[in-house]
């Protein structure tokens, strides 16, 4: 998993609440376990008219969000079920940092076993984002996940609150196979210990 430190990006902006994992990721797109390649099914239903053309309203759908690394949201964010094919969309977009007042519980998590930073601030410094990243073509934030800090381009900073394990994980690339990893060594000595105690248990009954 790639570590998340320090990111300066291009932020892109969808103003809507409530915005479950089935529109981050319909259905459709989850026949496959593979983690590159959703980008086409992210919020696919709202980037296209009815009759199949992009919708130019539609966020992904500007030239000017083309790029973004940084989704700013609303409340609720990522709720309904838990399919980890939504944090995978977003990170094959090349979001790496979503931004908003609240997420669902099971998305937040799922976004630290990925590589994407999740980050809570208040409903009103969203707000004063929002109408700034509307606003300012080219708007762009830096996140500084050991500072806990997103600072806008004139130099205001906001604060962000982040448990320190996850903190700690996220800031080394760990995932869960990455922590197991760590402990390798021991894990081997083990095994090589229970061969000699119980070679039954790995003999080839074939």
């Amino acid at each position: 998993m790639q570590a998340f430190t320090q990111l300066t990006g291009l932020v892109a902006p969808l103003d809507r609440v409530n915005v479950d994992t089935d529109q981050i990721i319909p259905k459709q797109f989850l026949k496959t376990i593979k983690r590159t390649g959703l980008r086409e099914g992210l919020f696919f239903d709202w980037r296209k008219n009815k009759d199949g053309s992009p919708d130019p309203d539609f966020f992904l759908n500007q030239a000017r969000y083309q790029g973004a690394t940084i989704l700013l949201t609303r409340d609720n964010f990522g709720s309904g079920s838990s399919r980890e094919h939504a944090p995978w969309a977003l990170l094959d977009q090349g979001f790496r940092c979503v931004i908003a007042p609240s997420f669902a519980d099971i998305f937040y998590n799922n976004c630290f076993q990925n590589g994407i930073l999740p980050v809570v601030l208040k409903a009103d410094e969203v707000l004063s984002l929002m109408k700034d990243v509307i606003g300012t073509e080219g708007y762009r934030l830096t996140v500084d996940l050991g500072d806990q800090r997103v600072t806008t381009p004139d130099g205001t900073t906001y604060r962000f609150d982040v448990d320190p394990f996850r903190k700690d994980c996220l800031y080394r690339g760990l995932d869960s196979i990455g922590l197991t990893l760590q402990h390798e060594a021991a894990i081997t000595a083990y095994e090589r210990r229970r061969k000699q105690d119980a070679p039954w248990l790995f003999t080839d009954i074939r």
